[in-house]
């Protein structure tokens, strides 16, 4: 059995620190196998009286040999301070502009932070500062129509001063059952400008659902079809 010979002094020390109210019970558990090592207990004894195995009493006993009482802390280096250099900037806003490697839509703080191996305080400094929201999506269209302009201010118009004694209808499609890609290249997110998508598509598939409201009763009348002319 290893004995361990304590002083007068190191031994009122070990019982004053283990009087105190915010000492952790790590700590104090492994003072006490301190303590009972001075009084000859055995490491059987100590493991049946702590439950603590052979190996964590010879560590700490061995820890207390060497640095006395403060060896008895556990102590946590934790992580080095993450520094924002402009090497590490631009790879930040170079990976920000390419799809996340999961297959996802867009980046989040977490997900960049984990690629990035940062904080997720740091690629969120980062973000800001550039003025990039990976997170928000805007659409666009692109149209080579020579008219467009023309015609699009009078359906405009035609909403905003419609004939007299006239009802206007709005006739639309739902393109949300559809199997879209887009026609026009996607535009990537740059300082102060979300990631925009062209707003013309071509069709993979398609399940034509026709719905009529009627504002006087408030039924909604719908019916869906595999082709349009059905």
């Amino acid at each position: 059995m290893e004995v361990l010979h304590l002083t007068p002094t190191q031994r009122g020390e070990l019982h004053a620190c283990l009087r105190g109210r915010n000492l952790p019970a790590s700590v104090a558990q492994r003072m006490r196998i301190v303590l009972l090592l001075d009084e000859g207990v055995s490491y059987r004894d100590i493991q049946e009286k702590l439950g603590t195995p052979p190996s964590t009493i010879s560590r700490w006993k061995q820890r207390y040999e060497q640095e006395g009482v403060l060896g008895l802390a556990t102590v946590h280096p934790g992580q080095p301070p993450q520094k924002l250099t402009p090497q590490l900037r631009a790879k930040v806003l170079e990976r920000t502009r390419q799809a996340p490697p999961d297959g996802s839509t867009h980046w989040s703080l977490r997900k960049m932070a984990a690629v990035m191996k940062v904080s997720k305080n740091l690629i969120g400094r980062i973000w800001k500062e550039a003025d990039l929201k990976p997170h928000r999506l805007e659409r666009y269209m692109a149209s080579n129509d020579p008219h467009f302009e023309q015609k699009a201010a009078a359906i405009i118009g035609l909403y905003l001063n419609p004939p007299q004694n006239a009802a206007v209808f709005c006739v639309d499609e739902k393109s949300a059952i559809q199997a879209l890609d887009r026609l026009d290249r996607r535009l990537p997110l740059s300082p102060g400008r979300a990631e925009r998508h062209g707003f013309e598509y071509y069709r993979h598939g398609t399940l034509s659902l026709y719905a009529a409201l009627n504002p006087q009763t408030g039924q909604l009348m719908g019916q869906t079809a595999a082709r349009q002319k059905e």
